[in-house]
Parts: structure tokens; C-alpha cells; sequence
């Protein structure tokens, strides 16, 4: 994100000495992208960002994950996940896998309490608040999260969610092997969110003044890479709290973007997927179908043909008004709906017919198109219904 924000007490110039009122010098730290060849903030410490005093193997959850065989379209029903025991789960260890490769990690929680101190040095994450409300303490100040919002959450931040106890907080947490951020066609040759672009700068909501928290010996989990491209983690012991930061300033840093915020693109006739992209990564793109005005050519097939993206698995995940092409499959909120690559998907029966005519639509999704192949997760394995492939044909395998 080339948007340059600068927050508490800098010096006035780079990599020269600033100093704490008792003569000390502050930390001077690089947070950096792709080997300084990227975006970058400088933060300025009070404790020595290096330090630490004990560590130990952590393991973060049931990573495993099995082929989607035979290939099916499946309706996964992520509201079934979590009970009444919400209260006792926290927003990072609480998480539960529904959807991965090599590239990407889909994850569902619903969660009440506080989580630890985490950081993911595997990649950045994008984490949608399907309902409730947080408030997300980071190395760089506190965000404000809603519903609605993604949470962006760039690689090693450390960082920790405090829900709202007064109501579950709802969490989809998509967690990239890569970096994200606005695709590149909407943005100028200097990092500018272009006039076509669906949101601007304004939209994009960064973290307050910096947070000081005074606290000695603090537990900070995270999650890197293991032997063999396999997933891992540490539970490290600093010797001061990671919140210690008097003043930052940069490029790269954590922000909220809420999806009430993207301004639809729309036209005479059914536009494709790729007009509802608002984040794009390595080898998978996020897109969010929200409500809008719909085609308005008086011969218009408002929603979608039925189409074959033969390079993509396609996962929707359906979060509020009610999705006009999925009726009669038994998809609602809180539903996912996986279309893989080599599988043709559409409208259910009957669809076509309801939707002509139609001027508007209250529908909410968030989309996430992957370019190499999803296998399910346990999560995902435990809340497939089992029934949508054939909810086309209206009947399935002779029993």
C-alpha cells in the first residue's frame, strides 16, 4: 500500500539518532517487503525489537488438508463450526481450517475472548468480519473492526484481537503464502488508486496513535514456515512488550477496508467476476459481490451464465442478503460454496426465470478465486452437507 502515513514522534531525517528524553537511543526498525525493494515503514522501539528470553515449538491448529476427491462442487455450512463454547475461543488459536493449498489458507471462528500476542511471518492476512466487532491492537497503534470490514494484516505484524463480548465475533480469515493488496490495474504507475478503481484512499482506514504497553516476559505466537514447505510455529518469550513503538512512519502497515465502501460496477448486461475484485495475491484474487443495481438492458439475464473457469477453484462465501442465483440449493448465511476448476456452475434450476426483471439485488459475498486446486481442511471436511453436487440434477448416486 504506497498511501504513506506517519504517526507519533519521528526524527526528521532516516537512519540518524533520535533519542529518549534520558539521552538512550530509541530502536530504529525496518519493516520491508521483498528485500527492500518494497514497501517499507521505519518504527522506532524502546525495547530491542531482537530480543528474547525463551522459546518452544507451538503448533497452530489441524493444518492438514485432503484432496477434494472425487472433484465436486460442495456447500460447506460454517455456522455449524462453533456452539455455545464461542465465549471461550479467541480469534488466532481458535480458528478452524475449511479450505487450503499452497498458496492460501481459508479459515472459519467465532470467537469471545481476547487472543494472544501472534504475528504470521508466512504471509499477509485478510481477515473479513462477517458480524461483531473488535478492536485489533498492533506493533503499529489499534484498529477499529466492524462489521463488514477486512482487516489488513501485513506479514510479521504482531498483533492481537480483543472482541466485543457483548455478541460473537465472526470471523473468515483468508491467509496468503504472499503479500495483498489492491489489484494493479486500479492503481497509477506510483501506487495511486485510480478514477475506474471501486474505492480510494479515503476508504482505507489506518491504525491510531501508537499504543506503550509496559509488561516484562510476554508470550508472542507465530506461525512460519516448517521442513518441506509444511506450516509451523513458536510461542516466543520477549523480554518486553512488543507494544513499545513511540512512533512510526511508511508505507506498509495495517488498515480496514469495509465492504459498504465498494462502489459496484455495473452495466447494460451480466458483468464478470472480475469487475467485484478488490484484493489480489499470489496466484489468488478476493472479490466481494455486494448489493447493487443489476442489468439494466431490457432483454437482460440478470444473474450469471453458467461458465467454466477452467484455471480456477472458486469459493463464495455467502455473508448477508440473499443470493439470487444459489436459491433452492440450501445455500444461506454463513454458507461456502466451493466450484472447482473442471466443473461447470451456474444458476440452480429455476433461477434464470425468477431473477428476469429484476432491478436490484440485496446480496453480500466475499469470493476468493485460487489458481491452483483447494483441498478441504478439517473444518471444511466436517461441515460439507454432502448434497449440493447433485443439486442441479435434483437427484444423486442411486442408494
Amino acid at each position: 500500500m504506497a498511501h504513506y502515513r506517519r504517526s507519533g514522534e519521528i526524527p526528521p531525517k532516516r537512519h540518524t539518532q533520535f533519542r529518549r528524553p534520558d539521552g538512550r537511543l530509541y530502536c530504529e526498525e525496518l519493516m520491508g517487503e521483498e528485500g527492500f525493494s518494497s514497501d517499507s515503514s521505519l518504527l522506532y522501539h524502546t525495547g530491542i525489537p531482537s530480543a528474547m528470553v525463551d522459546a518452544d515449538p507451538w503448533t497452530p491448529g489441524e493444518l492438514a488438508t485432503t484432496p477434494n476427491a472425487p472433484l465436486l462442487p460442495r456447500h460447506l455450512k460454517l455456522h455449524e463450526l462453533f456452539g455455545e463454547d464461542w465465549k471461550a475461543v479467541d480469534p488466532v488459536t481458535g480458528r478452524r481450517l475449511v479450505l487450503g493449498n499452497a498458496d492460501v489458507r481459508i479459515s472459519y471462528v467465532v470467537a469471545g475472548e481476547t487472543s494472544p500476542l501472534y504475528r504470521n511471518a508466512v504471509g499477509d492476512e485478510c481477515v473479513y468480519v462477517e458480524s461483531g466487532s473488535a478492536t485489533v491492537e498492533t506493533v503499529f497503534g489499534a484498529l477499529e473492526a466492524r462489521q463488514g470490514d477486512y482487516v489488513i494484516l501485513p506479514r510479521a505484524t504482531t498483533h492481537r484481537w480483543l472482541p466485543n463480548p457483548a455478541e460473537p465475533l465472526r470471523l473468515y480469515a483468508i491467509e496468503a503464502n504472499s503479500h495483498i493488496a489492491p489489484p494493479k490495474r486500479y492503481l497509477s504507475r506510483y501506487g495511486q488508486l485510480l478514477e475506474h478503481s471501486p474505492y480510494c484512499e479515503r476508504d482505507l482506514h489506518g491504525p491510531g496513535e501508537p499504543l506503550l504497553v509496559e509488561e516484562t516476559d510476554v508470550e508472542v505466537l507465530v506461525k512460519h514456515r516448517g521442513p518441506g514447505g509444511t506450516l509451523t510455529g513458536t510461542r516466543y518469550v520477549v523480554p518486553t512488550h512488543p507494544f513499545d513503538v513511540v512512533g512510526w512512519d511508511g508505507c506498509l502497515y495495517p488498515y480496514t477496508f469495509n465492504v459498504a465502501d465498494f462502489e459496484p460496477i455495473t452495466g447494460r448486461v451480466h458483468q464478470p467476476p472480475p469487475v467485484h475484485q478488490v484484493f489480489e495475491a499470489n496466484n489468488f484474487v478476493i472479490c466481494n459481490f455486494v448489493p447493487r443495481k443489476v442489468d439494466y438492458h431490457p432483454l437482460a439475464v440478470p444473474v450469471p451464465y453458467y461458465h467454466a473457469n477452467v484455471d480456477s477453484d472458486e469459493v463464495m462465501f455467502y455473508c448477508g442478503g440473499d443470493y439470487e442465483a444459489r436459491k433452492g440449493s440450501g445455500i444461506g448465511q454463513g454458507s461456502i460454496s466451493l466450484h472447482p476448476g473442471g466443473h461447470s456452475h451456474g444458476p440452480q434450476p429455476g433461477a434464470t426465470e425468477r431473477a428476469l426483471g429484476a432491478e436490484f439485488f440485496d446480496e453480500l459475498a466475499v469470493m476468493v478465486d485460487t489458481f491452483r486446486p483447494l483441498e478441504l481442511g478439517e473444518g471444511g471436511r466436517a461441515v460439507d452437507d454432502g448434497r449440493y453436487a447433485w443439486s442441479w440434477s435434483g437427484r444423486g448416486p442411486a442408494s
